[in-house]
């Protein structure tokens, strides 16, 4: 795949839009009481690079009269994934997430809670508030598709016998949904017809799978510097990933190696290295890749209105980011 222009060029014509739902975030995240608007707002700005909404715009008809509905949309999808981040931090235990304390460590187990239960709640709220059943319909099946994939992966926590369908699977629910529910409400919002909105909800579910893939290629290889978090988080989780499966399919010795690192044995940079240098870390790359085409061939057929050259660059730039 060639170097995809960069994904600036896609937001700059929505800045003003982009502005209205982080000043919406801030508004939301602060509206309650310290013990919850403080994490919420630590959590808000951490930062992040809003890929969902950008995502969601891009989906839409970009039409003047429907900005505030798709703002609102863009920062409900957007409070869920923040939801999702509290909680899933506290689940694995971790201590940081994008150089900062989570909120479970600065905080407590309670406080995290409590946080991600408060972000999912005002992002629904806002969601009901445009009369939009459809809308919340499919932001529900998309929450519900993420708690079943989180349970996929602490039901599978420590199986090194996990098939590669098993681990597509649980990325389609756990990160795909949310980036797919983003691109249905773009178009949804925008009267666009059920065939656009498929269309587009696959591309967003392959790019999802495809950003989790390579971010669980990142876990291996990536610097903490740059990713934010303990490098191979994941083996120390006892979260089986695509890079650990192909590569045990060549080189079966290596699940003694992880189950040793992840009792708590050292060497876990060591895994990690030979890890990052395996070809079947390459090649989870590729099946990464795979799915960006997928996503491609998505947008071959009626899409609506949605901006079908800003989601090609958004594609080729989730691989560039991981390059």
């Amino acid at each position: 795949m060639t170097t995809a222009p960069p994904v600036h060029d896609v937001v700059q014509p929505f800045q003003p839009w982009m502005a209205e739902c982080e000043d919406m975030l801030g508004r939301f995240a602060g509206g309650h009481v310290p013990e919850v608007s403080g994490p919420a707002t630590d959590t808000l700005v951490a930062g992040g690079k809003r890929v969902r909404p950008v995502m969601l715009f891009c989906c839409s008809s970009r039409r003047e009269d429907d900005r505030q509905a798709l703002v609102s949309a863009a920062a409900a999808v957007e409070l869920v994934h923040m939801a999702t981040l509290v909680h899933d931090d506290l689940i694995d235990g971790a201590t940081t997430r994008r150089g900062r304390p989570t909120v479970a460590r600065a905080h407590g187990a309670d406080a995290a809670i409590n946080v991600g239960d408060f972000l999912f709640a005002r992002a629904f709220a806002e969601l009901t508030r445009l009369g939009s059943p459809a809308a919340v319909s499919a932001l529900a099946e998309a929450s519900l598709d993420l708690a079943r994939g989180e349970m996929d992966q602490q039901r599978a926590a420590g199986d090194l016998a996990l098939p590669v369908d098993a681990y597509m699977a649980r990325c389609q629910r756990k990160t795909g949904a949310l980036f797919a529910v983003a691109c249905r409400l773009g178009a949804l919002l925008s009267g666009a017809s059920d065939e656009a909105q498929r269309r587009l909800a696959a591309f967003g579910t392959h790019v999802g799978v495809a950003f989790q893939i390579l971010d669980d290629i990142l876990d291996l290889a990536g610097a903490p510097a740059d990713t934010g978090k303990r490098r191979g988080t994941d083996i120390l989780c006892g979260t089986v990933t695509l890079p650990q499966i192909l590569a045990m399919e060549v080189d079966p010795d290596l699940g003694a190696e992880i189950r040793r690192v992840a009792a708590g044995e050292d060497g876990l940079g060591t895994l990690c290295d030979r890890l990052a240098a395996h070809p079947g870390t390459a090649a989870a790359r590729q099946r990464a890749i795979g799915e960006v085409e997928m996503a491609l061939e998505s947008l071959d057929g009626d899409i609506g209105g949605a901006d079908a050259a800003a989601l090609r660059i958004i594609a080729a730039g989730v691989v560039d980011r991981f390059a």
